[in-house]
């Protein structure tokens, strides 16, 4: 849909050019399964009530200034007893009503307003589900794969939850959202492999599913019982609604779903750290209510499932990592035998090409073009780098539509429909480049994804042609597009062939005196922390990156035995490098740089020492490596650790009875869940990404834990036949 630069549309209000900003959390009323009221919690006074809400409490109208006690029953005491936090997930509590007498479940949170929100609901008799949860639950730990695990949660779902279609919808790095996997009815048509544009769920509703992680609709032909007064009496502004399991639907929404003949739906939300991946979309073909306690075992398998994706993804980032890893070493050990590194990179495709599904990549160093695969011409792969040059961002670049972003390479598009580079040195003047040509190819649509302004624009006219059915897209002049997965192999080959040139530089130096100006410049501008010295211990070279990171004047180190008292343990130091000056003992390991008044910086020494052919000591060279992220994610890896073990504990200090041994099998398995995702994921190349899964495999737990928690209370049925 195209931007629309008019005042966000109230709910309601929206057209279908602006509806991607309808204040959807602005509701202004509920679905009427059940019931809801807002109330001043300093004295537990109404402020406003559902319309329906007298009606479904037994109650004469109006509720608005009565006081919540007089409901009857407990709700006003677990509202009381409520815990500070819900401002986030929403407490639940099993409550009584006292007139009729009947068992109902409160949700309570607290508004962005401050008001105390009180969502009722029946309860609903419920079968056992714990065996089929158990089941469920080691389905998804033993998925191999994100196509095995998307299959599985989908069958999992359509047992569980019980509706007609399930799918398992993916987002894509630009928003659109693709059907990966499906479950049906078999006279229902296909929707797998289906994909939509990001327009279809605005950025709000996106923000919305990652606060209120199940939603249910059902029944689309529901009249909305509006909240009187609409405007809070606490607030002056109208209650917002982000954290309500009741809250109405945008009407432009029904009237989709209405043109597809889906009557009830369920959508629960699939989260991978602190993004949202995809969703759980849950179709059924006739009115479906779907109680508090199945919402909250579908929560808890959504929790499930996204910690192992957040896994599975991990994994593979890890598998990039290693082939990156090799290639470094072929190319170190192409130096001792060749005395270059370029060999090794260019040795066949599968090293440099496989890895990130390249057709072809070329190097640029030192002035001189290397390629392999298919790729432009050199005059082409020239005029390339220099418009690549002010384009890096943090070193790199890509996109899968070259000819889009730079017209005057439109001609390039056979070969370089898509690139993705790397700067390979400090000056900026040496890339490594990997090109995929041109895929041509039908992208199935569920509904036409571009809208033309002049296209009527009244809601109430969506016909399913323009709304849901599929509409082929043939896209021409792209590539595949870069994953996040090739980004950071990319990056990675990208930084283990910086490492390797200032390595084979640095020998360079010490080997060849005669081109020390020009080299030395190169490792001069390089931000790799580098010290070379002569065979006697003088320092050749000490760049400006070591300087700085260690505190020293310009011109204060001069030998290698000036480092030592820079370091936490300088005796240590100085014995290593005094060996490897005498004995030409290199060494890899790691030192602490000392700093006053801070914490000390941990730092990866790799130290060689240099000899000529005819075994003459010419030197040697010490690289350094900054740990600090490496060392703050293994603290995160250890206190992601003991926040399990910590939430085991407070969780079964809960069940303590025998009718909660099944819970504590659960979270039992929850927490392994979460385990094995953690032993992926403290494998993945970055650091600072590292933590963030971990955070955001932690929180799944907690997560799953209160949902667990939720369900304690429910009285257990005959368990379901699988």
């Amino acid at each position: 849909m195209p931007p629309n630069l008019s005042a966000a549309p109230a709910f309601g209000a929206a057209t279908l050019s602006n509806c991607e900003r309808e204040q959807i959390h602005l509701a202004g009323g509920i679905q009427p399964h059940g019931a809801l009221i807002t109330v001043r919690e300093s004295d537990l006074t109404i402020l406003q009530a559902s319309a329906n809400a007298a009606a479904f409490l037994g109650l004469d109208a109006p509720l608005q200034d009565r006081n919540l006690r007089a409901l009857g029953g407990d709700v006003w005491k677990r509202a009381q007893d409520m815990p500070n936090h819900p401002d986030v997930i929403p407490y639940v509590a099993r409550c009584r009503l006292a007139d009729p007498r009947r068992a109902v479940n409160a949700l309570l949170h607290r508004a962005a307003g401050g008001e105390l929100v009180v969502e009722i609901e029946d309860v609903a008799p419920l079968p056992n589900l714990a065996g089929d949860i158990e089941r469920a639950l080691q389905t998804i730990m033993s998925a191999g794969s994100l196509a095995s695990l998307s299959d599985a949660a989908a069958r999992i779902f359509e047992e569980i939850a019980g509706y007609d279609r399930v799918m398992i919808y993916r987002f894509d790095e630009e928003g659109h959202g693709e059907v990966f996997a499906e479950t049906r009815k078999p006279e229902l048509e296909a929707f797998l492999g289906n994909r939509y544009p990001a327009s279809d769920i605005p950025q709000i509703a996106r923000r919305l599913y990652m606060r209120n992680r199940v939603r249910i609709l059902g029944d689309v032909q529901y009249a909305a019982a509006p909240i009187e007064p609409r405007v809070s009496p606490l607030t002056g502004q109208e209650l917002d609604m982000s954290l309500c399991f009741l809250r109405s639907a945008s009407p432009i929404h029904v009237q989709y779903l209405k043109n597809m003949g889906v009557t009830a739906t369920l959508v629960v939300s699939l989260m991978v750290g602190d993004k949202l991946w995809g969703l759980v979309s849950c179709h059924h073909y006739s009115p479906r209510f779907l109680p508090f306690e199945m919402r909250s075992v579908c929560e808890l398998l959504a929790e499930a499932i996204g910690t192992r994706i957040a896994a599975l993804e991990s994994f593979a980032r890890g598998q990039c990592e290693l082939a990156a890893r090799r290639l470094e070493q072929r190319m170190i050990a192409s130096i001792s035998r060749d005395g270059d590194w370029r060999g090794a990179l260019f040795d066949g495709a599968r090293p440099l090409l496989l890895p990130l599904g390249a057709s072809g990549a070329a190097l640029i160093f030192e002035g001189q073009i290397q390629t392999i695969g298919e790729t432009p011409g050199a005059e082409a792969i020239r005029a390339l780098a220099q418009w690549l040059k002010p384009r890096f961002v943090e070193g790199f670049y890509a996109t899968a539509s070259l000819g889009a972003e730079a017209p005057a390479f439109a001609e390039l598009t056979g070969v370089a429909a898509g690139i993705a580079a790397a700067r390979v040195s400090g000056d900026g003047d040496e890339l490594l480049i990997w090109f995929r040509h041109e895929r041509v190819r039908t992208i199935t649509w569920g509904g036409k994804p571009f809208k033309s302004p002049s296209e009527n624009d009244d809601p109430s006219e969506l016909s399913p042609r323009r709304s849901f059915a599929q509409w082929h897209q043939v896209v021409e002049g792209t590539s595949d597009p870069w994953t996040p997965t090739d980004i950071a192999t990319a990056r990675m080959i990208g930084a283990s062939v910086t490492d390797v040139i200032m390595q084979f530089r640095a020998v360079q130096i010490v080997i060849a005196k005669d081109q020390l100006d020009q080299v030395s410049k190169r490792v001069k501008a390089s931000e790799h922390l580098v010290i070379i010295a002569d065979s006697s211990g003088r320092l050749l070279e000490s760049n400006a990156a070591f300087e700085k990171l260690i505190g020293a004047r310009p011109g204060a180190l001069r030998r290698l035995d000036d480092l030592p008292p820079y370091f936490a343990d300088p005796k240590d130091m100085a014995m290593r490098l005094k060996a490897l000056r005498q004995s030409r003992r290199g060494w890899r390991g790691d030192v602490i740089l000392a700093a006053r008044d801070a914490p000390g910086v941990p730092l990866h020494v790799r130290a060689d020492a240099i000899t000529a052919r005819d075994e003459r000591p010419l030197g040697s060279v010490l690289i350094f490596t900054d740990l600090t992220e490496r060392h703050a994610a293994e603290t995160a890896r250890r206190r992601f650790q003991e926040s399990l073990l910590g939430s085991r504990r407070r969780l079964n200090a809960r069940l303590e009875t025998e009718s909660d041994l099944t819970a504590q099998s659960l979270i039992a398995q929850v927490i392994e869940n979460a385990q094995l995702a953690a032993l992926e994921v403290t494998d993945a190349a970055d650091p600072a990404n590292m933590r963030k899964l971990l955070e955001g495999i932690r929180s799944a737990v907690e997560r799953s834990a209160e949902v667990l928690e939720r369900l304690k209370f429910v009285s257990p049925g005959p368990e379901r036949k699988s």
